[in-house]
């Protein structure tokens, strides 16, 4: 496995992390710090939504379960309002179902 590491400040990607679990984002969060990426983080996605990082944002990393809106239905969200960004998704929840729904709105990217 390579580990690409940005070094050009400038073109760093911003990533945001949205998951309601404290321990979750302060792991990802320091892991893609580590790998000089430009990182905010998020307890729901209604918080990601109102913040100053929202069109900043490169890649979203989202729990599939939070308590208000699902990662999924903030990828639906913003597919309906135009903003088309990648989105991996994260879940301590491995449901095939939800996997099929992740996959359904991955196809709409």
């Amino acid at each position: 496995m390579s580990t690409y590491l940005c070094t050009d400040v400038s073109r760093l990607p911003v990533i945001s992390i949205i998951d309601d679990d404290a321990s979750v984002r302060a792991a990802t969060d320091n892991l893609l710090r580590s790998l000089g990426y430009t990182v905010y983080t998020f307890v729901s996605a209604e918080e990601f939504l109102r913040s100053a990082h929202f069109n900043d944002t490169s890649c979203v990393i989202a729990d599939v379960q939070m308590p208000a809106m699902s990662g999924i239905d903030l990828q639906a969200r913003l597919l309906t309002q135009g903003h088309r960004v990648p989105f991996i998704f994260i879940t301590a929840f491995p449901e095939k179902t939800i996997r099929a729904r992740a996959l359904e709105a991955a196809r709409d990217v």
